[in-house]
């Protein structure tokens, strides 16, 4: 199975531009044979919207644009992790969540981020629901960013029958970067871990520019990649085997 990561420079705050990014990032991905396309964390809004935009535009999901986005992943044949905010219908409580849409176009599942961080993330309540979503047959755990701070969230994973770890991120290096954290949830869990990073700088505080992009097994790295522009990486994995076809990504730029 081919698996594209959308290695991707959003634009803090342009829902719009940022919309049409991720579309054209399946598009390429899906011309190149792709099965799986993961996207970033917060690729749709950039991570330090909230004080220029705050969170009127977060709505009820599946609205219309995802709905849109749906019938694209449908006609393209994907299936995709999408990290787009949420806000529940119900309690009107928001949340940092990744939707996997099928190749039927429907959404299989979802995953609210358990370890929300406070400050730039302080509009999103933490979720609380763990477990694996089913697609192609395979269960996939789901570690938003943070959630992979420790084994416990990757944990509950595997318990729950998770058979690979899906982790979309935006994580860049410096004071907080990651500290070997995702090597060590492959250890842990005995799962492979897929992390879709970012690239780009938010309002020259944060520098995405070296966040790493990574397939990693049993505590090591098998593929890393950086990129200072958006980029979709390529790999080819066996699902029966749980192993690593490709030598290395196959880069296709946007």
């Amino acid at each position: 199975m081919r698996i594209s990561f959308l290695h991707l420079a959003p634009v803090t705050c342009d829902i719009d531009h940022n919309r049409k990014l991720v579309e054209e990032g399946v598009r390429t991905a899906a011309g190149i044979g792709a099965r799986w396309v993961v996207t970033p964390e917060l690729c749709i809004s950039g991570y330090l919207f909230l004080d220029r935009i705050g969170t009127d535009w977060i709505l009820p999901q599946p609205d219309d644009w995802m709905q849109g986005f749906c019938s694209l992943v449908k006609h393209l044949g994907l299936t995709v992790f999408l990290s787009h905010p949420e806000r529940d219908r119900a309690s009107d409580r928001m949340y940092n969540t990744v939707f996997v849409i099928d190749s039927s176009g429907k959404i299989a599942g979802k995953h609210r981020k358990v370890k929300a961080l406070g400050g730039a993330e302080a509009w999103s309540s933490p979720g609380w629901k763990i477990s694996p979503v089913e697609c192609d047959g395979i269960k996939a755990g789901i570690l938003i960013c943070a959630d992979a701070y420790k084994n416990d969230v990757a944990e509950v994973l595997k318990e729950k029958g998770a058979q690979i770890l899906v982790s979309p991120v935006s994580w860049g290096p410096g004071h907080c970067g990651p500290d070997g954290e995702w090597e060590a949830r492959s250890a842990d869990t005995g799962l492979p871990i897929l992390v879709c990073n970012r690239s780009g700088v938010e309002e020259g505080e944060l520098d995405y520019q070296q966040a790493e992009s990574v397939v990693a097994q049993h505590g090591r790295r098998l593929l890393e990649a950086t990129c200072d522009r958006s980029v979709v990486l390529s790999f080819d994995w066996d699902m029966a085997t749980m192993s690593l076809i490709s030598e290395d990504f196959q880069r296709t730029y946007l």
